[in-house]
């Protein structure tokens, strides 16, 4: 360990959770002796989205990093299962809760991590402390209409990706690899950042020097199970422990823009404690400028600056 402007760096302990289809990776920042955080990262991202802002937030409070299933270093679901990507992550956090015997727990999401964050708060308003949301307020909600249209191609989506194998995924270099994910990302993270992505995002192929992405491709499909604004307004009247939102600015853009405003007025009105702020910076603004992102966070947990 080495020590900047007084503080000794702290480094991640790499976690595995048992779950019934394999493990959950994750990594855990900061001392062992305490409960953490619980950090959920955005769709197709990894527990590495968090690994610039952690350390900073680490030194006074616990941070446990998860890899969410067929992320990152996670295992992947059975074959034949569908990702639904909301429901599967409250089902993981009431799973985390159950393992470590937590009565309470603290959520840190950021996009389709708060999303989830926001679920569980709503599912079990009595058994969270705080949600810390990042550019985002619920799940992404889509009409009634849009929801039926986007069956079919969902559907056929799926078939195909679940034929994919080990064996016939792809191969790169790493350069191109990096470079595949910045174009998919389309301005929303520096180079710098996709690297730090990619520590957790690929593996090795059995070509040599070359390398595969390590997410299962059934994640491409992940709007199956989607809500409507009526019932994510339900859920966020359910939600009352202490809760902020950082809104990146100009960030992610969503369907329905005015139902970001609409679900944090509801939510204000039965919170602990609101906090909402807004930081320039694209939708991963936490992981390309954790500085503008961490005192925000600091200050809401009563962390000293």
């Amino acid at each position: 360990m080495s020590s900047v402007d007084g503080k000794v760096d702290i480094e991640a302990e790499e976690i595995k959770i048992p779950v019934p289809w394999g493990h959950v990776s994750g990594k855990w920042w900061g001392p062992k002796n305490v409960q953490p955080i619980v950090a959920l990262h955005g769709w197709q991202d990894n527990a590495g989205t968090f690994d610039k802002l952690a350390p900073i937030l680490a030194h006074q409070h616990a941070i446990l990093s998860i890899d969410l299933p067929g992320h990152g270093f996670s295992s992947h679901l059975h074959k034949g299962s569908f990702y639904y990507v909301f429901w599967d992550g409250v089902i993981l956090v009431r799973r985390i809760a159950k393992f470590y015997n937590w009565n309470k727990i603290k959520l840190l999401g950021h996009s389709l991590g708060g999303a989830i964050g926001f679920l569980y708060a709503a599912s079990y308003p009595d058994e969270v402390d705080l949600l810390i949301s990042l550019d985002i307020a619920s799940p992404t909600v889509k009409t009634i209409s849009k929801c039926v249209t986007l069956t079919k191609d969902n559907v056929d989506k799926y078939l195909k990706y679940e034929q994919h194998t080990n064996d016939s995924a792809p191969v790169y270099d790493y350069a191109e690899m990096v470079d595949i994910v910045m174009d998919a990302y389309a301005g929303s993270i520096t180079r710098e950042s996709a690297q730090v992505l990619m520590r957790r995002g690929t593996q090795p192929a059995a070509i040599p020097g070359k390398h595969v992405f390590s997410r299962d491709p059934r994640l491409k499909v992940s709007l199956l199970g989607m809500l409507s604004m009526d019932l994510t307004s339900e859920y966020a009247r359910q939600i009352k422990c202490r809760y902020l939102n950082i809104r990146a600015k100009p960030g992610l853009k969503f369907d329905h823009p005015e139902h970001y405003q609409e679900i944090l007025d509801i939510i204000k009105n039965n919170a602990e404690k609101f906090e909402y702020h807004e930081v320039e910076g694209s939708h991963h603004v936490h992981l390309n400028e954790p500085e503008k992102v961490a005192p925000i966070i600091k200050n809401f947990l009563g962390i000293p600056a």
